[in-house]
């Protein structure tokens, strides 16, 4: 696992908060999810808007910043809250291996692409298998369970 995490900037801070309260609200844009992790270190509720990718029947998280703050408190909490405010629901996860990510990583790019170009690795929907293999060490993706 590496430590590469491409900080968003203060407009895409600003922007990420208003489509986390309408997720909250229970409005979901082209897919997104409202998320709630314990800190690892706090203990303190974090909330983040996220992408849920379904393959398969498994819904996954994939966070194409890298190893983010949710990621690593997802990753030490191994379960996360999703939904809007008044319904959010447990949903434990478990990490998955960078092997089975390239086929992840090129479906969510396939859909999402437009909103997470510039920052998943150098990554593109033409992205050949190897570079989605050699990009999967720094891209956490996590199987929620059901």
């Amino acid at each position: 696992m590496t430590t590469h995490y491409d900080r968003p900037n203060a407009a895409a801070r600003a922007f990420n908060v208003v489509i986390r309260q309408l997720a909250e609200a229970g409005i979901s844009i082209a897919g997104t999810r409202a998320l709630q992790v314990r800190g690892r270190k706090s203990g303190a509720p974090h909330r983040v808007v996220v992408n849920v990718l379904r393959v398969d029947g498994t819904d996954y998280l994939v966070s194409p910043r890298g190893n983010t703050q949710w990621a690593r408190n997802a990753r030490a909490a191994g379960a996360v809250e999703m939904g809007p405010r008044w319904r959010r629901t447990p949903v434990a996860l478990t990490e998955v291996d960078d092997d089975a990510k390239p086929e992840l990583l090129k479906s969510y790019l396939d859909r999402w692409y437009w909103e997470v170009k510039g920052h998943i690795a150098g990554l593109t929907p033409e992205s050949s298998t190897d570079e989605l293999r050699a990009a999967a060490p720094q891209i956490p993706v996590f199987a929620l369970a059901r």
